[in-house]
């Protein structure tokens, strides 16, 4: 039982990886998305910067 178990927790965890590499492509085509992931992206870095600083 737990074989079985596993292989349809392993068989979840793909299908989940396959969604979420296809929204991510989704996202990389549309100019608008990418624009406020960077801005995010960047804010986030400086964020952490500060923290490292201190």
């Amino acid at each position: 039982m737990k074989k079985d178990t596993l292989a349809v927790d392993q068989e979840w965890q793909v299908e989940e990886d396959m969604r979420t590499v296809l929204r991510a492509k989704e996202i990389q085509r549309d100019p608008k998305r990418m624009a406020a992931v960077r801005k995010l992206a960047q804010k986030k870095m400086d964020d952490m910067k500060n923290i490292s600083q201190k």
